[in-house]
């Protein structure tokens, strides 16, 4: 199991859109056309969520932007209940199958000026955790809740 988050202040994706090149570079035709049928507030609002969910999606990955990884590799589209759901093209694609991740889950939530984006990647082939096996995102999210309750009795029996 893997898991990425990123948090954005919206006045930080206004000053990158400031530059001509930066949309072209960080999102797909689709996620601009999508954008573009909103209005402006919401327009800024969605795609602040989309790059803060491509963060989120690159420390799942376990790297940044560059080598060739671009922004625009990871695509953010909307299942048939609007629910975000990631696609890996090119290189974030040949990232992913490099280091074991087959699956991708996703959520991102806005509040007034900030967007947060958590994603979890479920590692294909060795042991699963078990509330990692039925594969939802609600068991993906328990198994990490539950490593994480592990680690921190873990450290709590140290301490003592």
């Amino acid at each position: 199991m893997r898991i990425g988050i990123d948090v954005l202040e919206l006045g930080e994706l206004d000053r990158l859109q400031e530059r001509s090149w930066f949309r072209r570079y960080t999102y797909t035709a689709d996620e601009l056309a999508l954008a573009a049928s909103f209005g402006p507030e919401r327009e800024r609002e969605f795609l602040a969520g989309r790059f803060a969910a491509k963060e989120a999606v690159l420390k799942v990955l376990g790297t940044g932007f560059g080598s060739g990884l671009a922004p625009r590799h990871i695509s953010v589209v909307r299942d048939t209940r609007a629910a975000p759901l990631v696609r890996l093209a090119d290189v974030a694609a040949r990232r992913a199958a490099g280091i074991g991740v087959s699956d991708l889950a996703l959520s991102i939530a806005h509040k007034g000026e900030y967007v947060v984006a958590v994603a979890l990647g479920r590692e294909s082939g060795g042991e699963e955790a078990d509330g990692e096996r039925d594969g939802t995102v609600t068991g993906m999210a328990r198994a990490v809740l539950d490593e994480i309750a592990a680690r921190e009795m873990s450290r709590n029996e140290q301490a003592e």
